[in-house]
């Protein structure tokens, strides 16, 4: 799959959405526990609660990644299992959390027999699936009767600082229209967006509000390189810069970043939406 590819076609098209998430994470995975996650980490407290995971409950990490809400929910003495597409992620889960079960499927098409889990989580993972409605109607399926799922994604860049920053960056100093990238399957942006899919994939006593964190970093670079080294369609479009603005738009940031100066870096503003509801 090369970018003639998706140059061909800007209509929507699941298959070529799933070929470049996949590739994108499977890159992505050696850095991401080191930079992105860490724009991640401080939602999933936030997530657990909203699932009600505690000790005992059966719960599937959707979109696992390399395990990092599967360990959490391991600490709450839960019983996770983890998820993913990508077998860079699931070989990263399971070399460091040894003692639990992570395995290699499709969101879409989930592995699991119906009413298997208590909870289904997912950390800004459903956003990324070509069909989010198919994926959230499996994680119906595979819920027991009164079981919740809860699940993450990001806010528009206008409210989410550390985008706006990259983006104002890049609008400064290249082109947000770069990124030879296949359109995607969710754009989940807003609370109705997350509860439009919700109630489709029938759940009951459905929810949307937002949740805010920070990203701390300790200079512009990270944050630049969090997006570029750990995340997908973000990278896409900063790979597609010309190198020669690469310095400029990282200027830009590190101006744009001042205001959010700590003792130890940077703490930037992040804000996300929570969704959740449960399975009759």
């Amino acid at each position: 799959m090369g970018e003639k590819r998706f140059a061909a076609t800007r209509t929507f098209d699941p298959q070529l959405v799933r070929e470049f998430e996949h590739a994108g994470w499977e890159r992505a995975a050696a850095h991401y526990a080191s930079t992105f996650a860490e724009a991640t980490r401080c939602f999933i407290d936030d997530l657990l609660d909203t699932a009600s995971v505690g000790a005992g409950m059966r719960v599937l990490d959707l979109a696992c990644g390399p395990g990092i809400v599967a360990a959490a929910a391991a600490e709450r003495r839960a019983l996770p299992v983890g998820v993913d597409f990508s077998p860079a992620m699931i070989a990263l889960a399971r070399a460091g959390h040894t003692g639990i079960r992570f395995e290699e499927g499709d969101a879409e098409a989930l592995p699991f027999a119906d009413g298997s889990f208590d909870a289904v989580v997912s950390n800004f993972g459903v956003h990324h699936v070509p069909e989010p409605i198919r994926a959230l109607r499996e994680a119906h399926r595979v819920l027991r009767s009164g079981g919740r799922v809860a699940f993450t994604a990001w806010t528009a860049p206008p409210e989410n600082i550390a985008w706006r920053l990259l983006y104002d960056a890049i609008s400064a100093h290249g082109d947000l229209r770069a990124a030879d990238a296949p359109p995607p399957g969710g754009g989940l942006r807003l609370p109705e967006d997350l509860l439009g899919l919700l109630d489709a994939s029938g759940f009951t006593e459905t929810e949307a509000k937002p949740a805010r964190g920070e990203w701390r970093v300790a200079t512009a670079r990270d944050l630049l390189e969090g997006f570029r080294r750990g995340t997908v369609r973000t990278a896409a479009l900063i790979d597609a810069q010309p190198a020669a603005t690469l310095a400029q738009i990282e200027a830009a940031i590190a101006d744009g970043i001042a205001p959010y100066r700590r003792a130890n870096g940077f703490a930037v503003p992040i804000v996300a939406i929570l969704g959740s509801g449960v399975r009759i």
